[in-house]
């Protein structure tokens, strides 16, 4: 290792906490923020926290002051020039990695800390009681010294008066779709589904700092019953992100010539091969086809690429998993075998099983793979993000091996703009359905449907409805063989 350029990122320090129930009172969200800082920093060894010069923290639900980091720096008694906060979404964590090791190979910094959590425990008990946690607050006027990534409203207005309004009415969309291409029945489907979450709830099961050890068997995620309630066609309960936790990561990423000045033997170094980020067509109805997403395909070509690996090469493998569909859509777009027996698509249980403290999971994915890599020789490792609707993409390559380039953070964004995107259409028309799903009360009742389809010039209409009658004509049989007719106010009937 004597001939690494000292400007090359490495991650030397890297720590989780999890404070589930029954393990006593869950903390704050920024105390649980300042244990992982404080583990993480530990982790790196001594003489790294006072060198540190940039504090960034994925962006939080549950403490939305606007500079987590100055506060966090000033808790753990830090100097940094700067700070930084991730837009919102869950490919923040790749957002802050690519962005502050791009600094550090570009001499601009030596030394960050990464972090984010959420305490949702308390901060839910707050809000049901109606009151505020008591959390500190900034003044009027903080601001962090800069803000990674792009962000904005997630839907039209014509998708938002079809009910796309949050992840769980959005991913089974997606669902139905891969279920269509891949010619299951819905039997057939859920069966799948639930052998593929199974895998999760495995290495959860193995995972110390997972939120639930359970290990569900594929039947019984498949199934839904009192436990295990029908969220949405075809998800049950355990398909969907779990953001009820109190879980917080942080991350020590610095240069090489940093962690030798620190004295951090080489055997604790993992190094930052590459990052990548791009999003495909922002709004749902812009995009091509449901079951698709052109930015993960161009976001993993490009990291994998300049890291010199392909998919086959990667000993560990983390896709962002906040439900099937996303699972299943990065693999097709990445090659991944999601049945080979020796590397499973998690290395923490996904976030139903190892838990989704908002955007943060992937700071878990990324600690976890420290751990994996670190002192090991010629293995190499791949996680993945994705922030609101598979709109915003991230990807990592992290190597226990030097890297034989130095590190690029890929900017894929104009290669994906140029793809075709569709219209959408708030007009009234009859086609067959593109895609569906249901939404269900918490007795597994289907209350609401949602549709889409295409119009005779490719235009993508949105549609829904609360009416029991047309719900359930709609779920009578296969809805994806039903035609419906979009009233133009974004409602429907179906025809046959």
């Amino acid at each position: 290792m004597s001939a690494i350029d000292p400007r090359t990122p490495v991650l030397v320090g890297a720590a989780q906490i999890t404070q589930r129930p029954g393990d006593g009172d869950a903390p704050s969200t920024p105390a649980l923020l300042a244990q992982a800082a404080r583990a993480a920093l530990a982790d790196a060894g001594d003489g790294i926290g006072e060198r540190v010069d940039a504090v960034a923290i994925v962006e939080l639900f549950s403490w939305p002051v606007p500079d987590p980091g100055a506060w966090l720096s000033a808790e753990l008694g830090l100097t940094p020039s700067e700070t930084l906060v991730s837009a919102r979404g869950g490919n923040g964590p790749t957002a802050l990695l690519g962005a502050l090791a791009a600094d550090i190979l570009a001499g601009r910094l030596d030394v960050a800390l990464i972090a984010g959590g959420e305490a949702m425990t308390p901060f839910m008990k707050a809000v049901k009681s109606g009151g505020d946690p008591g959390w500190p607050t900034q003044p009027e006027g903080t601001a962090p010294t800069r803000t990674v990534g792009v962000d904005r409203d997630p839907s039209t207005p014509e998708e938002l008066a079809a009910s796309l309004i949050a992840p769980i009415f959005v991913y089974p969309l997606f669902e139905q779709a891969l279920r269509r291409e891949a010619g299951r029945s819905i039997e057939e489907h859920q069966q799948h589904l639930g052998r593929l979450w199974a895998r999760f709830a495995d290495v959860a099961g193995e995972n110390p700092y997972a939120w639930t050890q359970d290990r569900p068997d594929a039947a019984t995620i498949a199934t839904a019953s009192p436990a295990n309630r029908q969220v949405s066609a075809p998800y049950t309960k355990l398909m969907n992100a779990n953001i009820q936790v109190d879980q917080a990561a942080a991350l020590v990423l610095c240069s090489a010539g940093a962690a030798t000045a620190a004295g951090i033997p080489e055997d604790r170094w993992v190094f930052v091969t590459s990052t990548a980020g791009a999003h495909d067509h922002w709004f749902v109805g812009e995009r091509n086809h449901l079951d698709r997403s052109p930015a993960i395909a161009a976001v993993g070509e490009a990291a994998l690429g300049h890291a010199g690996l392909t998919v086959d090469e990667l000993t560990h493998v983390d896709l962002y998993s906040c439900f099937p569909s996303a699972v299943q859509i990065a693999a097709r777009e990445l090659g991944v075998d999601l049945d080979d027996p020796t590397r499973p698509p998690t290395v923490t249980g996904g976030l139903t099983f190892a838990g989704g403290p908002a955007n943060a999971y992937v700071l878990q994915s990324l600690a976890t793979l420290v751990g994996r890599l670190r002192g090991r020789t010629g293995e190499h490792a791949l996680a993945t993000a994705v922030g609101w609707y598979l709109t915003k993409h991230g990807a990592a390559v992290l190597s226990s091996d030097p890297p034989s380039r130095p590190f690029a953070d890929a900017d894929v964004q104009a290669q994906v703009d140029a793809l075709p995107r569709r219209s959408i259409t708030a007009a009234a028309f009859t086609a067959p359905v593109e895609t569906y799903t249901s939404i269900h009360d918490h007795t597994g009742t289907a209350t609401m449907a949602i549709v889409t389809a295409l119009d005779d010039d490719g235009a993508r209409g949105f549609a829904q409805t609360h009416d029991p009658a047309t719900v359930a004509a709609l779920l009578d049989g296969e809805p994806l063989d039903r035609t419906v007719v979009l009233d133009g106010a974004a409602g429907f009937t179906v025809a046959g």
